[in-house]
């Protein structure tokens, strides 16, 4: 196995268990940073009013759910969508660069090269 191979595994393998220690032996209640926000703030000023509301209100809270994960899918999509842009770029300026340096002439530059009659 290639070692970037080993490595892109690693790295998998360390963000799956990143994600997964916390739930598994972390023992509490997991709630979203919005509700603890809201709960500190009606507590520390209770005559506070929200000078927005929400353009939706999803009916339920698997809706809500439903469309966090499909933005972060769609997030995740244009984030994967450049790096594969910028490496197939890298990979092309790679090649281009390659082929010019096998098809430049070798030697002192100053001095004239052979010329092949045989074709001419």
């Amino acid at each position: 196995m290639k070692r970037s191979t080993l490595l892109n595994w690693l790295i998998v393998v360390a963000v799956l268990a990143l994600a997964a220690i916390p739930v598994l032996f972390i023992e509490g209640e997991y709630s979203g940073a919005d509700g603890l926000a809201e709960g500190v703030i009606t507590e520390s000023h209770p005559d506070y009013e929200p000078w927005f509301s929400s353009l939706y209100e999803p009916p339920s809270g698997e809706i809500e759910s439903g469309l966090f994960a499909l933005q972060a899918a769609i997030g995740a999509g244009v984030v994967c969508y450049y790096f594969g842009v910028a490496r197939t770029k890298r990979r092309f300026a790679r090649e281009a660069a390659a082929a010019a340096a096998a098809t430049a002439p070798t030697g002192d530059p100053d001095r004239p090269q052979p010329v092949d009659t045989r074709d001419a």
